[in-house]
């Protein structure tokens, strides 16, 4: 049995399984620009339209280099997946990597885990997209009632705090909650508050990708257009109303502050990978993809960067908790005719973002669907619009339920740990590529710069820092109870013995380097996430190996091939 959990899927065998399932019936229309527009699409999405916001509020200007800081880490992500691209040129992601590089077990895990990174995203972007879509109808004049358009535990905890401390103590979105949870029809004694806009949303963009891979290109393009001219625009105008003054200070909350903002600014970038789920409808994938990954990461780190210099410049950090900060700052500034326009066109912008990911998650389930680990109904192809239907109908639904009911906040930070695991793994694959000769399949390699000895330089480095420039951290540990510090420092010791491990076997296996900065990079940020999202997101795992183990593991095609050939011995 244990052999069977780490089976691993021939490279040639999962082309030619790709082009013989039903899903070779996927039209092959995507060029270099077009995977560009789609990874611009996800990436500049409900991060630079909302979280961008709460990132600067916590971090001040030095948010903007987080955003350089996370996009470092991003590029070595990148090029191992532009390798893996470039090797198995089949949908399916890290999912399809990691069968290849660690076998199926760990490829249901990452499987399981895409499902946080493009669902559980969804899920923040329709919110977003509903707070912006509710403003802009206010702007003209149309008042949508607040219980069709928030999350219920939004105006039930503005209930309980208005029968605390008064309506004195509620602040502006308390009170808005407060009026839902009073005007609500009702069950019983049970309101009846849900977020209908995120749901109406989700709906539409659905049926986008339902009806065609063409069809959805051509809508991305469109809307990233505009997406690219009102942020030009934003950084272009706001630069006039800068003010210098409000750079300072450039870390108010240290650098504890910066760091905190990390799962908020993660989220901007983790669209990157969602080319790499569109591999069997490019025309030439084994060239475009790794371009395009590249190539869209730079101009939106580029564009992060510009947009939080602007907007901590155009007003003070401390104004900039609200869910439309680009729309806020122009009005802050007067400019509310600038705010209008940025107002509308977010929510076509936002909708691009939403649109790349519901594309996404029904080609996962495609492939995994492929492999036997799900019901084949997730592989089926429709004949006219020659997209996984069931698969995307499903994304639909599991994305749409939830957005009408959750805070997007419950989101952010449980979408990250599912993707830092990915991106681990799919580091830790080129790595085992490089030792294994799969490398030599690759029409696109990681730069190879041999580790043997600096990976184990910089772990004593980083051990000689932390003495001379940590002692106030160290000190903090030892007066820490043992129990404590497994249970708030587990990451950190976690990080630390890995480095370790990295620097042994690097040294013995001659390692390459960008691999391992990925891993520890992704690794280190990992750490910075809080314990209860770890705990929710090993829950999650959790569950989804029950479904492995009572239909994915018996139903595999690996192993009904193993069981076909034992039978053909006897």
């Amino acid at each position: 049995m244990w052999n069977r959990l780490f089976r691993k899927k021939n490279v040639d065998q999962i082309i030619k399984d790709a082009q013989s399932a039903e899903g070779a019936g996927l039209a092959k229309v995507l060029g270099v620009r077009d995977l560009i527009s789609f990874g611009i699409a996800a990436i500049v999405g409900a991060g630079i339209f909302s979280t961008i916001g709460l990132a600067s509020f916590n971090g001040g200007p030095a948010v903007s280099l987080l955003f350089v800081f996370v996009a470092f880490a991003c590029v070595f992500t990148a090029l191992a997946y532009a390798q893996f691209a470039s090797t198995v040129p089949v949908s399916g992601s890290a999912y399809t990597y990691a069968y290849v590089a660690f076998g199926e077990l760990f490829a249901w895990i990452i499987g399981w885990a895409l499902v946080l990174e493009y669902a559980v995203s969804n899920m923040v972007i329709a919110i977003s997209w509903s707070q912006y879509f509710v403003s802009m109808m206010s702007g003209f004049g149309v008042e949508i009632p607040k219980w069709l358009c928030m999350a219920p535990s939004y105006a039930l905890e503005a209930h309980a705090k208005f029968l605390e401390v008064g309506v004195a103590g509620l602040t502006g979105g308390d009170k808005a909650a407060l009026i839902a949870f009073q005007t609500a029809p009702r069950l019983g004694d049970i309101p009846i508050i849900f977020d209908l806009p995120a749901g109406l949303i989700t709906f539409f963009v659905t049926w986008l990708v339902y009806i065609g891979i063409k069809e959805s290109q051509r809508a991305s393009n469109f809307m990233v257009i505009v997406k690219l001219g009102i942020i030009l625009a934003v950084i272009c105008g706001g630069v006039f109303y800068v003010k210098p003054e409000n750079w300072t200070p450039f870390a108010p909350n240290g650098l504890q502050g910066v760091m905190g903002s990390v799962a908020a600014v993660f989220f901007a970038f983790i669209g990157f990978d969602s080319i790499s789920t569109t591999a069997e409808e490019c025309k030439n994938p084994q060239r475009d993809l790794p371009k395009a990954m590249i190539y869209c990461l730079l101009i939106c780190t580029v564009l992060y960067v510009a947009i939080t210099v602007v907007l901590t410049g155009m007003v003070n950090y401390k104004e900039l908790n609200v869910k439309d900060p680009l729309a806020y700052v122009f009005e802050y500034v007067g400019f509310d005719h600038m705010a209008g326009i940025i107002s509308v066109t977010s929510i076509i912008a936002i909708t691009s973002a939403l649109l790349v990911f519901q594309l996404a998650q029904p080609r996962i389930w495609m492939t995994m669907s492929r492999d036997g680990l799900l019901s084949k109904k997730f592989s089926k192809i429709h004949p006219k619009y020659k997209t996984p239907s069931y698969a995307t109908i499903v994304t639909g639904l599991v994305v749409a339920v939830p957005s009408l009911f959750f805070k997007m906040d419950f989101f952010v930070d449980l979408t990250s740990v599912g993707t830092f695991f990915a991106f681990i793994l799919v580091c830790a694959g080129v790595l085992y590529m490089d030792y294994s000769g799969l490398s030599e399949k690759s029409k696109f390699r990681v730069p190879y710069v041999n580790g043997k000895y600096i990976v184990g330089l910089s772990f004593i480095a980083g051990i000689v820092l932390l003495n001379v420039y940590g002692q106030e951290v160290i000190a903090a540990w030892r007066a820490m109870p043992m129990l404590e510090i497994l249970k708030h420092k587990i990451l950190l010791l976690i990080f630390w013995m890995t480095w370790f491990g990295l620097s042994i076997y690097s040294y013995k296996m001659n390692f390459s380097l960008l691999p391992v900065i990925g891993i520890l990079i992704n690794l280190y940020l990992m750490t910075e996430l809080g314990a209860s999202n770890w705990l929710i997101f090993i829950l999650w795992l959790l569950g989804g190996l029950v479904i492995y183990f009572v239909y994915g593991y018996k139903n595999s095609t690996l192993n009904k091939n193993f069981e076909r050939d034992a039978q053909a011995k006897l």
